[in-house]
């Protein structure tokens, strides 16, 4: 019974999160996060441009939270909008610019290159865009557009941000998906070596030198008490 449970409320909310995304496809759908706390559940919306989602006096926001609640079931919604701090980092943004791209008749080389070049632009340690579907012809096929380093398996796969999005065509859908190793990323491999600190470079060299002091003064110490007993 709790499996059935577990898996009635991960498809509602796999349904929400695709209407959510259509909802704001146009305010550039960037990520959503759900919070359960004691007073409801609280939704977080990541966009390219919070202004529409928002909506003149609240308006949109407030027909996105009764829907919610009404079509989904979910109990005191609070939905909370944040504007993405670089969109150019943001996979499912650069996804959804793609696609549009293509519907308005990029070709797909000209629109992969160009938005590669941008995410790369912005920062990313690496990059990787696959678009596949009937891109020129009859037959469908797979084309990828790769810069920088991707990790594929093990445990970096985590750090690694993915966007999925679909273009509609005449002779098709065209799915695009972008992957982007975000700049803060810190990979196994990368090993960074430390400088000497100049306070612990002056602390060492006083440590040195009370310690040459203090031989000084117990050598001056030993040299007057041999002294003294060769004149006895």
């Amino acid at each position: 019974m709790d499996e059935r449970k577990f898996v009635k409320e991960n498809v509602n909310r796999l349904l929400m999160k695709e209407y959510l995304m259509k909802e704001t496809a146009i305010a550039g759908f960037g990520g959503l996060e759900i919070q359960r706390t004691p007073l409801g559940t609280r939704i977080i919306l990541e966009v390219e441009r919070p202004g529409m989602v928002i909506g003149r006096k609240g308006a949109k926001i407030k027909e996105l939270t009764d829907k919610l609640q009404q079509d989904f079931g979910v109990e005191n919604p609070t939905i909370e909008v944040k504007e993405s701090p670089n969109p150019y980092l943001n996979a499912q943004i650069m996804a959804q610019k793609l696609a549009m791209a293509l519907e308005r008749g990029w070709h797909f080389r000209r629109a992969g290159h160009s938005t590669l070049r941008r995410i790369m632009e912005a920062g990313a340690k690496g990059a990787q865009i696959i678009i596949s579907g009937k891109l020129t012809g009859d037959r469908a096929r797979t084309e990828k557009f790769m810069d920088g380093t991707i990790k594929y398996n093990g445990k970096p796969v985590e750090l690694v941000h993915v966007g999925y999005a679909t273009a509609k065509t005449k002779p098709g859908i065209i799915g695009v998906t972008v992957k982007i190793m975000p700049p803060d990323a810190k990979l196994p491999d990368e090993i960074n070596i430390l400088p000497p600190e100049e306070e612990k470079v002056e602390e060492t060299k006083e440590v040195n030198e009370n310690a040459e002091g203090a031989q000084s003064e117990a050598d001056k110490g030993n040299e007057s008490g041999r002294e003294a007993e060769e004149a006895q």
